[in-house]
């Protein structure tokens, strides 16, 4: 990627997708998405897949932020609920993921995105499960 990622080395999705790690600090992450052609549905507008796919990693990543260095934290997305509030036609697309609750195995997140604008486009809530070890912000040696 031409741009910096703060996941080192980043997801195969992310790399796919165009999906950037920007900010990523315990319970909160930003991903950035430089919209372009193959991101567009047939109707010329950034296809919701994306927006929702955008949701689901900066609200898993807000879950996940990891306290050792060289170590990792995984999850599994249970339950995500997206509303759109407008639409993209290209350009910067960011969201913005919050953790609202951590219990022992579960965590739940609250992510919000936007245009190139600064206009928000969609929003939505996920729940996820974190992978065994991943549990405590320590996580654990990357294998």
């Amino acid at each position: 990627m031409s741009k910096q990622d703060l996941a080192s080395p980043a997801p195969p999705y992310h790399e796919l997708l165009g999906i950037r790690l920007i900010e990523w600090r315990d319970g909160f992450a930003r991903v950035v998405c430089d919209s372009g052609p193959g991101h567009l549905n047939r109707s010329g507008i950034v296809h919701g897949g994306v927006i929702l796919s955008l949701i689901d990693q900066a609200a898993a990543f807000a879950g996940l932020w990891c306290s050792v260095p060289g170590n990792i934290r995984k999850a599994v997305t249970i339950d995500l609920d997206c509303r759109f509030t407008g639409q993209v036609s290209g350009g910067e697309v960011v969201a913005e993921g919050k953790l609202i609750s951590r219990g022992r195995n579960i965590f739940f997140a609250r992510t919000e995105v936007f245009n190139d604008k600064g206009e928000m486009v969609a929003f939505g809530a996920s729940t996820h499960r974190w992978r065994a070890g991943s549990e405590t912000v320590e996580g654990s040696p990357a294998h």
